[in-house]
């Protein structure tokens, strides 16, 4: 067994270098990739890429096309549909648990974050650096909910989901120019997570992925 090895590790830098770069548009969805091409893209020995490979596949963040090559996922109807829907499912009853477990201190925390990103969206235009703060203050929140679970299974598939959902942003309703309206719903999130009302929280967050669900389709 190589657990904890150095196979595994090359692995688990395979996969992290992968995802990096898919994240940073270094390759783009529905691109072809040779494996030659991804041993390039990630630095890391050929043999780390074929194992890699079926995982990414299994997760659906690409394909293997018969005499085509290894795809990229690329972002259509369905995904949006389905990512969208796993979301959903798991951040209603992660938030209904957070509602009632999270400190005040941490719940404190996130609200100074939203109101002082709220505060700077609305007195002046956003340079792209602050744009990027106010993307990893959204991404945050839903992390924070999640993590709170304290499931390791849960945490796992909601992190594979999370980076379909952030291709979608990045194709279909980047944050720029929404900073304010997203401030906002998030703010009406964690005054229903304050109320400590989980049915509240749970009609809140539901609310806010259904915006950005439709946004997603719309575009």
């Amino acid at each position: 067994m190589d657990e904890g090895g150095e196979p595994l590790r090359l692995r688990e830098k395979a996969y992290a270098s992968f995802t990096r770069h898919l994240l940073a548009r270094d390759v783009r969805p529905g691109q072809f990739v040779s494996q030659r091409e991804l041993v390039a893209l990630t630095g890391l020995p050929l043999g780390a890429i074929r194992e890699l490979v079926p995982r990414l596949e299994a997760e659906g963040l690409l394909s293997t096309i018969p005499q085509r090559g290894i795809q990229i996922a690329h972002i259509d109807l369905n995904l949006i549909r389905d990512a969208f829907q796993f979301r959903l499912f798991l951040e209603k009853e992660a938030i209904a648990l957070f509602t009632v477990s999270a400190s005040d201190a941490v719940v404190a925390k996130l609200r100074r974050e939203h109101e002082d990103m709220l505060a700077r969206g609305l007195a002046e235009e956003l340079a792209p650096e602050i744009v990027e703060q106010a993307q990893a203050i959204d991404w945050n929140l839903h992390d924070t909910i999640i993590d709170a679970v304290g499931n390791e299974i849960i945490a796992k598939a909601y992190r594979v989901n999370s980076i379909k959902m952030r291709l979608i942003n990045q194709e279909r309703f980047r944050i720029d120019g929404r900073v304010v309206p997203v401030m906002r719903e998030h703010l009406t999130i964690l005054a229903a997570i304050e109320s400590r009302e989980p049915q509240k929280a749970v009609d809140a967050i539901a609310e806010h992925i259904n915006n950005a669900r439709a946004l997603a389709l719309k575009v």
